[in-house]
């Protein structure tokens, strides 16, 4: 069976077992020994280098008194022991540091003679004292070592292990504040994913008839159109785990880690059901088979058939469901476009004017904008915008207006914002000459001229002589509603209005320019 575990072999260690464990005794062994030698040669190099005089208590007394420095230690035994005590130290003559020891039996005057000479009482040294005092700093070493060096290496191990690991961000049901009141322009998206929210809340509602719940949604469409915010919104509604991951975070350049990663993620998912698992930019792991160099790539092949095994492998009734987004569903697979993996295909189009104007007011509410503001003539003047365009053209709208110093956006500033965003910014200190913008000024009322006169052309709505992008000037016209049909007629007069800048030109002028090379 699929669920079966394999037998384990005796003698075998697994990665994380043998990644826990302590180094082999021998190891240990051999660091103490090595240990023991350095502090012993240290020991030895240290009484070579520092030879002790043997000496009697008349010849100290006759070095203090004649003035030679003399320093040391009186190292007493532990009480209830003999009087005998040891006098250790250095004596300095003629600036060299002599060193000299003897035993001897003391009384108070004599002690008290050589505190004068600069000696302190203390405790008798043992070897074995000597020996830990010395061992100290090589063991504060070697600690320093293990932890900086020997953790380092064991965790670069766990990261060398954790390549299968899933890269899938968990959103989880108490952080996803987002629904379908977020998501605007989109309306036939949302009616299409609504049933997967009623299937997350309620399962047994679908089962009883005997119906299935999709297995996964392809989301197609252009990018910034919002098939990322629609599928969090599917999780925000039906209040169930998120898994966000793209298909290039399963690509690597070793073999079976992105097979491993997807059946890491699926295995995540299963302990977290109900759940959605959200795969963005499916095209870079879900590319046909069989059209590369060799017979195509293995590594991406290995994780497209594990994510074919894991999509039809699981039970409907464990509640993953798989949302997979991209913009080229021409290059995927077939076998992952299948009844059975993806049943359904959903569309997100690019929104229409009404569309627009709702993506405005949800994005608005995040800014300030003034009460005169109308957000139906910026809708009307973005055709062919996304959401994320839209996004981005309230957000410089509120960057001007903070430029300015200003407490709310007025129209100026979002006009201003989406002609920076379609054409460019303004080129105030370009270089014109008075001819130039003569004859810029004629060319641009030639088109005005015409559009308000035919009546198949789109209002009039700007005429501008400042330079802005690659165009000398602009003269833009807002249709009241998306052009989905031309007609015969309007596409003349359309061609008329475009040609009346250069006539009008030719008529100033007696020649014409490039201006209106296009």
């Amino acid at each position: 069976m699929a669920d079966e575990k394999p037998p384990k072999i005796k003698g075998n260690k697994t990665n994380a077992d043998s990644e826990d464990r302590f180094p082999n005794p021998r190891t240990w062994m051999l660091w103490a020994l090595g240990i023991f030698m350095v502090v012993m040669l240290f020991q030895v190099g240290k009484t070579a280098n520092n030879p002790t005089e043997k000496i009697d208590y008349a010849t100290l007394q006759g070095w203090i008194r004649s003035g030679i420095e003399v320093t040391g230690h009186i190292e007493y035994p532990p009480p209830n022991a003999s009087v005998m005590c040891t006098i250790t130290g250095y004596r300095v003559e003629n600036g060299k540091r002599v060193p000299f020891s003897f035993e001897d039996k003391l009384d108070e005057a004599q002690e008290k003679e050589l505190g004068n000479a600069g000696f302190q009482s203390r405790d008798k040294n043992t070897l074995l004292m000597g020996f830990l005092v010395n061992l100290l700093p090589i063991l504060l070493i070697f600690l320093l070592i293990w932890f900086v060096l020997i953790r380092q290496i064991r965790s670069a191990g766990r990261g060398a292990m954790s390549f299968g690991k899933s890269k899938a961000r968990v959103l989880n049901k108490g952080k996803n504040k987002i629904t379908f009141k977020d998501v605007a322009g989109v309306d036939e998206a949302c009616e299409e994913v609504s049933e997967l929210v009623e299937f997350l809340k309620d399962p047994k509602k679908f089962q009883k008839l005997g119906g299935r719940i999709p297995k996964g949604i392809l989301m197609v469409g252009a990018p910034g159109t919002g098939k990322t915010l629609l599928a969090k919104a599917i999780a925000g509604e039906a209040e169930a785990a998120f898994f966000s991951i793209s298909g290039s975070d399963f690509v690597e350049m070793f073999v079976g880690v992105g097979a491993s990663r997807v059946r890491d993620m699926f295995e995540q998912a299963r302990k977290s059901t109900p759940c959605l698992v959200f795969i963005d930019e499916i095209d870079a792991v879900g590319r046909s088979r069989g059209h590369g160099l060799g017979g195509g790539n293995d590594e991406r092949e290995q994780t497209l058939n594990a994510l074919l095994v894991e999509m039809d492998g699981f039970d409907t009734q464990d509640g993953i469901i798989i949302i997979a987004a991209t913009n080229r569903p021409d290059v995927l697979d077939p076998a992952l476009l299948r009844p059975g993996r993806f049943d359904r295909q959903l569309t997100v189009n690019l929104p229409d004017v009404r569309g627009r104007e709702d993506i405005l007011k949800v994005h608005a509410k995040k800014v300030k904008l003034a009460k005169v503001v109308d957000l139906s003539i910026i809708a009307r003047g973005t055709p062919g915008f996304s959401g994320a365009e839209l996004a981005n053209l309230l957000n410089e709208a509120a960057l001007l207006a903070a430029r300015t110093d200003k407490k709310a956006i007025n129209m100026a500033e979002l006009e201003e914002a989406r002609d920076k965003v379609r054409w460019g910014r303004e080129r105030r200190s370009m270089a014109m000459t008075d001819e130039d913008k003569k004859i810029t000024a004629w060319h641009e009322a030639g088109h005005a001229l015409l559009n308000v006169l035919l009546k198949k052309c789109h209002p009039l709505h700007k005429v501008t002589i400042i330079p802005r992008g690659q165009a000398l000037g602009a003269t833009m016209s807002l249709p009241k509603e998306d052009v989905l049909n031309r007609q015969s007629k309007e596409m003349r007069e359309t061609i008329a209005m475009t040609m009346a800048g250069r006539i009008a030109e030719e008529i100033v002028t007696g020649d014409v320019s490039t201006g209106a090379s296009s």
